[in-house]
């Protein structure tokens, strides 16, 4: 008997609305989230940040999709009428000839990402009030509204015959044959179909679905959950750009920076906190106001700490835990013999957003070859 679907995702974050936009003008796609929302969970509490790609271990998914990806979006952004911005990022350095902005200035330039060395006096006729002795300025960073693309990609992904359903939980699934029997937990509760493959793209949960389809546990690098917190600030918007610190060795993030929303608003985050579980809290305590303050005076001198409010949180499925040398997005075929074809998205973090298209066309091109 053919299968109902010839494709399920599991997972209506960004990453699993974009895949299925990707694939259902070639298959039937079925995609499957838990929440009453499309990515409410990692997707949306973020920085809303078009990254340039600037970051990421050389050759890695990281580094190539984020390049790639980072195109795409602009341009779907335009062709679909998606609020964004080019705002660019300054990357800034409290002294000169900081061999780390040095060596980011050399990454960029081998990788074609537009970059512009600047001096303290270039610094302040950009941006008055922050204070550096040097920076890059990354003209194609920017930011972008990424509700409304979830939206245009559950649109496109409808538009094109996929079947998108809200407040379905995956429950498990066994192989049979040439096909997986999916067992889902809606509102009318238990039922099964059956698809010929699977893709987990379930963010937090991804290892957890991973267990549920059978995949066994030494094929899956461990887990980890960091949070990361992030403070409006109520005063007049000090910058028109993204600043950035300098990234740390063996940090988790990139240093809590400042970015902007669409409407202008500043808001400094995320730090970084590795959680002991993985119940999901998104909590922003106010007694963090003096860690972001003195952060943030770094760079930004004249903060005045008062107008600093906690805002949300946002958690991140990392591989690599604290203290660790940040881990790749990996892409894993559960390789068990004789089961229909089943690709797992594990540790889709920064820059999952701006990488999220060219993602969905790397799992269709994966898929192909299962």
């Amino acid at each position: 008997m053919p299968a109902d679907f010839d494709i399920t995702i599991i997972g209506g974050g960004v990453i699993g609305l974009a895949c299925a936009r990707a694939l259902a003008s070639d298959a039937s796609v079925l995609l499957v989230e838990q929440h009453a929302l499309f990515g409410s969970e990692t997707s949306s509490r973020n920085s809303e940040v078009i990254h340039a790609g600037l970051y990421y271990p050389s050759g890695s998914l990281k580094e190539r999709l984020c390049i790639h990806g980072r195109e795409a979006l602009y341009r779907y952004c335009d062709t679909a009428d998606i609020p964004h911005r080019k705002t660019g990022k300054l990357i800034v350095a409290p002294y000169r000839h900081h061999p780390e902005l040095a060596r980011l200035q050399t990454k960029g330039s081998a990788l074609g990402i537009p970059l512009q060395r600047l001096d303290a006096t270039s610094i302040r006729e950009l941006e008055p009030l922050v204070e550096a002795q040097e920076a890059l300025y990354s003209p194609e960073t920017g930011i972008i509204d990424s509700h409304l693309y979830m939206q245009r990609l559950a649109q496109d992904a409808e538009r094109l015959g996929g079947v998108l359903m809200k407040q379905t939980g995956f429950v498990s699934a066994l192989p049979e044959e040439s096909h997986w029997r999916l067992s889902l937990n809606t509102d009318d509760g238990l039922c099964n179909i059956t698809s010929r493959q699977i893709i987990n793209a379930a963010g937090l949960h991804s290892h957890r679905v991973a267990l549920a389809c059978g995949t066994p546990s030494g094929q899956l690098p461990p887990l980890y959950f960091c949070r990361g917190h992030y403070f409006s600030y109520q005063a007049k918007a000090p910058f028109q750009r993204l600043i950035y610190p300098l990234p740390e060795k063996n940090l988790a993030g990139l240093g809590i920076h400042a970015t902007l929303d669409l409407g202008g608003q500043v808001r400094f985050g995320p730090d970084t906190e590795y959680l002991n579980t993985t119940e999901a809290d998104y909590s922003v305590s106010p007694a963090l106001r003096d860690q972001f303050a003195s952060a943030v005076r770094s760079y930004f001198p004249a903060l005045d700490a008062e107008q600093l409010q906690p805002a949300y949180a946002g958690i991140r499925p990392k591989l690599s835990g604290p203290g660790e040398a940040s881990a790749d997005f990996a892409l894993i075929v559960d390789e068990r013999d004789s089961i229909p074809p089943l690709l797992h998205l594990l540790g889709i973090e920064s820059p999952g957003l701006t990488s999220s298209l060219a993602l969905a066309d790397e799992v269709r091109q994966r898929l192909i070859t299962m």
